[in-house]
């Protein structure tokens, strides 16, 4: 599948981008930037690369088959239906969408195109969460009781869009929707009700805490990005529990590993290997060459932004 990238974000340059030179079926193209300077580092790793000077150039460029949009947030909804109306398959960065309701008009294009478009939980692919998935369908720990989850970093970049609440910016979309997302993913259960105690600085969420109550389960969780580095996921049962490392960045955090108990019994497994990147773009390759279902569709991601939606509702004024 060829690729062009609309932007050259950070996250394009320092992980799709590499990931696409080692994913199979998979082949890196185009960029589209406005700053010529911001190209060279992508030329570097793909010599040859394509630099169209403005993003709809890149969506009429015939041999492109696939875009990846790493834009900032606010214009995530609206160029993702751009690029599917073209002909293009599409794999957008989180948020695809700020509100849950814009997913209508994500999946009637869809639909209406015949285009994959999905949003980028590169988690969904990552093998250990497969582990997770399947030792609480088995019942290892016992029936489930509660899980915990953090997710913090630092960024005092104030011209950095996190900052910036018209591009939709701060810690729960950038952060707090992975506890989220693999506690749904792993449990295959949404939540019931949801509150929140949220900082704000400058409009937008600095750090916030959730809980949330499920059919059988609680969920509670910390997120923000004025912290030290931190990530932690643990599933809590009856007879046993399940931690996990690195959930969500095993390639930042080195030590990629899921540690369970059973009955005082502590088993553990490395995934020191394994590039969420590239799986994801080797799935995405399949669904789209052979019409098979994606483990992270848009229906998926509309309930992870309800429950984005339902956090911010809740939480204090």
């Amino acid at each position: 599948m060829k690729w062009g990238i609309l932007g050259a974000a950070k996250i394009a340059r320092t992980g799709l981008a590499p990931a696409m030179q080692v994913a199979r079926e998979t082949e890196l193209v185009a960029l589209a930037t406005r700053d010529p300077t911001r190209a060279a580092p992508f030329e570097a790793l793909v010599p040859g690369l394509r630099v169209h000077s403005s993003y709809e150039a890149l969506l009429d460029d015939p041999e492109i088959e696939a875009v990846y949009i790493p834009l900032p947030n606010h214009l995530h909804l609206d160029w993702s239906i751009r690029a599917a109306e073209t002909g293009k398959h599409v794999l957008c960065e989180k948020p695809i969408a700020l509100d849950a309701r814009d997913f209508d008009a994500l999946i009637s294009t869809r639909d209406t195109t015949g285009k994959l478009i999905t949003e980028a939980f590169m988690v969904a692919h990552h093998p250990q969460w497969v582990l997770v998935r399947d030792l609480l369908a088995e019942g290892v720990i016992g029936p489930l009781e509660h899980v915990e989850g953090v997710f913090t970093y630092t960024n005092r970049d104030r011209v950095n869009i996190r900052h910036s609440a018209e591009m939709g910016g701060g810690g729960l979309r950038d952060v707090g929707v992975y506890p989220c997302i693999t506690t749904r993913l792993a449990t295959g259960a949404e939540p019931e009700r949801l509150r929140a105690d949220i900082r704000w600085q400058n409009g937008v969420d600095s750090f916030a805490r959730v809980w949330a109550d499920f059919p059988a389960f609680t969920l509670s969780f910390y997120c923000g990005m004025m912290q030290a580095r931190r990530q932690h996921m643990l599933f809590h049962g009856q007879d046993g529990w399940i931690a996990l490392s690195a959930p969500f960045s095993g390639v930042v955090y080195g030590d990629c590993r899921v540690e369970w108990q059973q009955n005082g019994d502590t088993r553990s497994r490395s995934f020191n290997t394994a590039n969420q990147y590239a799986l994801m773009l080797e799935n995405f390759a399949r669904s789209a060459r052979d019409n098979t279902p994606f483990p992270c569709p848009l229906e998926f991601s509309r309930g992870n932004q309800a429950m984005i939606d339902a956090i911010f509702a809740s939480a204090d004024p």
